[in-house]
């Protein structure tokens, strides 16, 4: 049974940074691709972005490119999300999540089969 574990999220003022951790069991780590989304109150959940196996393929969403840094440890079992530059609209709860389609990073929610319960990050003005 595979988990995802997120943490990391919290209280920050504009222009700090986060880094949030998924920590990833019950199934080889390598065998999977990660992704991170967010849902905001009120709006559906969102993609942010997503890794490969290896790390050797990323993408994100176009608006936290240049401030949103995603990566992966394949020796701890863990992939991770670096959030620079916060604004007050990146208020939302982070999901991480896996795919099987370990070849590439994938976008689509559906293709996602296991995720994470989420952190809730609040940004303030």
């Amino acid at each position: 049974q595979v988990q995802l574990v997120e943490s990391g999220g919290g209280l920050v003022q504009a222009g700090g940074s986060l880094r949030l951790s998924c920590a990833y069991s019950g199934r080889t780590f390598s065998t999977v691709s990660m992704g991170w989304f967010r849902q905001a109150p009120g709006k559906e959940r969102e993609f942010i972005a997503a890794i490969s196996w290896d790390g050797g393929s990323t993408t994100y969403a176009d608006s936290v490119k240049g401030r949103f840094t995603i990566s992966r440890d394949n020796g701890k079992n863990t992939a991770y999300l670096q959030i620079d530059s916060l604004k007050p609209e990146d208020t939302a709860v982070y999901y991480c999540a896996a795919s099987f389609m370990h070849m590439r990073a994938v976008v689509a929610t559906t293709l996602y089969a296991y995720w994470g319960q989420g952190t809730q990050v609040i940004v303030s003005s």
